[in-house]
């Protein structure tokens, strides 16, 4: 009963906001709507209608789920500061790091749905039901850590806006298990997805052992620039308060992670070009292009361009604690991400082919506008727990609150809304 009336009262804080609220969710409602009729003409006429074919299998839609692992991965971030070594400043923001995570998942899925074409052949992934091949295949190993991913930080932020919605001290001895145990998986996720790429060596382009550690760096680069800005935004439009030095200290670990994914991505880059093996073919598609093939030189080079370019912004402390260049190197540093999980990692890796053959891939308007309704329903989504918990947690919305308005509204003191 009392966690109907949670449930209830959360429903309650989403139904109600201001102009600009209404206009986003609004907004938000009516991309999901277009992306979603294109969605429907691939279920009607097979995924025939994206540009994906035998040469390259994996596009766009593989793309965006790598991108979205890395930033489910990221809130281990603010986790780590804030539950292991108890810093305040980051652990009153935490539990947004966790809602991202639980977003970034169900995207994740939504696009492993999409890729497969059918929906129906996703019951082949559940456990008791279909046929995992568990353990052998690393691809039901990618979905148990997933899931279990998504389950534990669900678990962990119910629990925890449930007892500030009723005023409760939650129970260290129930939430600190649970958090030490989403830093592994956090860890697991990312590392488990760069597994399906480098185990397959039919693909030298991804048949580097660095591919793991690359994709956890460039992931705690990705997930946290979007809470910097996030946050900026919340503390101007809420009541939500977050402390610069929060937010510094966010940056200061973004460079870090920048640091090292720098470091091993020329460290595999002197691998390639000075052992000049047959492997380099993949690499110079993807810098340089091949022939009359240079499709996307261009999106290699504006992700290693934006990537400097945001590094150098967080190095400096003077632009790092400036929001102006910081919230440039943030957008840059996840465009440069995106961009190269996105394209510059999927389509080097099928091209040339086994067979020696290029075949240009783009995505298609189908798998923009696919990939559009799925990310339009994670930011809604996204809208929709943030603002449930900024009232909970920082604007004292509780059950006494609902109570108390029910009782005035009983006596008169109060008109009820019409």
């Amino acid at each position: 009963m009392n966690f109907f009336r949670f449930v209830n009262g959360s429903f309650k804080i989403i139904t109600k906001g201001s102009a600009s609220y209404y206009a986003w969710v609004t907004f938000l409602i009516l991309l999901t709507v277009w992306g979603g009729f294109g969605y429907a003409n691939q279920l009607a006429h097979g995924l025939i209608i994206t540009h994906m074919r035998d040469s390259v299998s994996w596009g766009f839609y593989i793309g965006n789920f790598t991108f979205l692992v890395g930033v489910a991965a990221a809130s281990v971030m603010l986790v780590i500061p804030a539950y292991v070594y108890h810093w305040k400043p980051i652990k009153e923001i935490v539990i947004f790091g966790e809602l991202l995570a639980i977003c970034a998942v169900i995207m994740c899925l939504c696009f492993i749905v999409v890729d497969i074409g059918n929906p129906l052949r996703f019951w082949h992934m559940l456990p008791g039901i279909g046929i995992l091949n568990f353990p052998s295949s690393l691809l039901s190993w990618d979905f148990f850590v997933l899931n279990s991913y998504f389950i534990l930080n669900l678990i962990i932020v119910v629990y925890l806006l449930y007892c500030h919605f009723y005023k409760k001290e939650y129970k260290v001895s129930f939430v600190m298990p649970l958090v030490l145990l989403s830093i592994p998986l956090a860890i697991g996720i990312h590392t488990v997805t760069a597994f399906l790429f480098n185990a397959l060596p039919g693909r030298p382009f991804w048949n580097s052992a660095l591919l793991a550690p690359r994709f956890l760096a460039s992931a705690f680069c990705s997930g946290p620039a979007i809470l910097l800005i996030l946050f900026q935004i919340l503390r101007k439009i809420t009541k939500f308060e977050i402390k610069d030095e929060a937010i510094w200290t966010i940056a200061e670990l973004m460079v870090y992670a920048m640091f090292i994914y720098l470091f091993f991505t020329v460290a595999e880059l002197f691998k390639e070009f000075y052992s000049g093996t047959e492997n380099i073919l993949y690499w110079k598609y993807l810098l340089f292009g091949i022939g009359e093939n240079h499709e996307i030189v261009i999106y290699s080079w504006s992700s290693i361009i934006m990537g400097s370019i945001a590094f150098l912004l967080f190095l400096i402390p003077g632009t790092r604690k400036n929001f102006l260049t910081l919230n440039i190197g943030a957008v840059l540093i996840y465009g440069s991400v995106y961009i190269e999980k996105g394209i510059a990692l999927i389509v080097p890796g099928f091209t040339p082919d086994t067979l020696g053959q290029i075949y240009v891939y783009t995505p298609s308007i189908t798998e923009v506008r696919t990939a559009v309704m799925i990310f339009s329903s994670g930011f809604l989504l996204f809208t929709f727990l943030s603002k449930i918990a900024i009232a909970i947690v920082f604007e004292d919305y509780c059950i006494d609150d609902i109570s108390t308005k029910k009782r005035e509204e009983k006596v008169g003191k109060i008109p009820v809304a019409m």
